[in-house]
């Protein structure tokens, strides 16, 4: 190849640059000298990748605080099965957040974690042989179908009868408020780190508009069958407190762990005042297929669900029980207001 072809093919190969662009250095933490944590957090920054939507999460956490925004929590059911129900309970426990929306798993699991233990497994598992031995897989988790057992014989016990005496026709935040008042009662459970008992001792309404889609269900479903007909769960009443708990508010903050129903029912109650202020989303999922629990926070923006305004938004794509901990840690744990 002559000399001059040579120059034709490296102005594609090696086409230069015209104008340097004025972002940051790509540098990340070295461990050089004593190791801090805090010091780590903010080389994310620079780091890149889901890195550095990790820091802008931490800051947009740190600014909703700053600012006394309302937070929205949402996370959905595995969130509460998995390691991550301390996190959430701490969040509630400390008054750190102002409501919380979540679906119908997280109920049942945070009030069998209070009496019987959730257990490590394997991803690779023969599912024919746990079902015969009674276990149930969730990723690495499993699930003995006794505690399920025992929890339908401590709602119908201990809950249902005085729950429903009371009033035939109750709403999820009822719901949730009075499992975490009994688990605070019933000496024989732990509610150390229960979120729904925290949630109640600090009056944080913890709604669930999916609230039939997990055990809970199942057994109003047999309770209703089998001992009082005229039982029922009334969302609506629900919808309108979420609602005004978005549009009372100056401004307010989303932190959607997962996707789901508890995501949507956030932004859209924020909808009604004209998107919320901030919005934090750790998302796995796909935007390719157009659903909601893909949907990335720009795309709330243009349906009014998230404000438009530079930086009030980031979306770490990532598992949650990877990045949940560290955003707590330097929001909240670590961080004074």
């Amino acid at each position: 190849m002559t000399e001059g072809k040579n120059e034709d093919t490296r102005k594609h190969v090696i086409p230069g640059t015209e104008e340097s662009h004025k972002g940051e250095k790509v540098e990340g933490y070295n461990f050089r000298g004593e190791f801090d944590f805090e010091e780590m957090l903010e080389s994310y920054s620079t780091t890149g990748f889901q890195a550095s939507h990790l820091k802008e999460a931490i800051d947009l956490v740190k600014e909703m605080r700053d600012e006394d925004a309302k937070i929205f929590l949402t996370f959905t059911s595995n969130i509460i099965s998995s390691g991550l129900r301390e996190a959430v309970a701490y969040l509630a426990r400390e008054g750190f957040v102002d409501v919380i929306i979540t679906s119908s798993g997280s109920h049942t699991e945070d009030v069998i974690k209070t009496a019987k233990p959730f257990k490590m497994g394997e991803w690779d598992a023969d599912e024919a042989d746990l079902r015969e031995k009674g276990i149930n897989r969730l990723g690495n988790i499993y699930i003995e179908s006794d505690n399920y057992v025992w929890l339908e014989s401590w709602l119908n016990e201990n809950f249902f009868p005085e729950f429903f005496d009371e009033k035939k026709l109750r709403e999820p935040t009822e719901v949730a408020r009075e499992l975490g008042r009994k688990v605070g009662e019933d000496e024989e459970m732990n509610e150390k780190d229960s979120f729904l008992y925290h949630s109640y001792e600090n009056d944080i309404p913890v709604f669930c508009p999916a609230l039939i889609d997990a055990e809970i269900g199942d057994y109003m479903f047999y309770y209703r069958q089998e001992v009082d007909s005229d039982i029922g769960i009334e969302i609506l009443d629900d919808w309108d407190k979420l609602i005004h708990e978005a549009i009372e508010a100056e401004k307010t903050g989303i932190i959607a762990v997962g996707d789901g129903v508890p995501k949507h029912q956030a932004i859209m109650s924020n909808l009604f005042r004209g998107g919320t202020d901030y919005a934090v989303y750790i998302s796995t999922g796909m935007e390719g297929d157009g659903s909601l629990s893909g949907a990335p926070p720009k795309e709330a923006v243009s349906w009014g669900k998230i404000k438009e305004k530079t930086r009030n938004y980031t979306q770490i794509e990532a598992e949650a029980t990877l990045v949940l901990p560290l955003l707590v840690a330097s929001a909240f744990k670590n961080y004074e207001v």
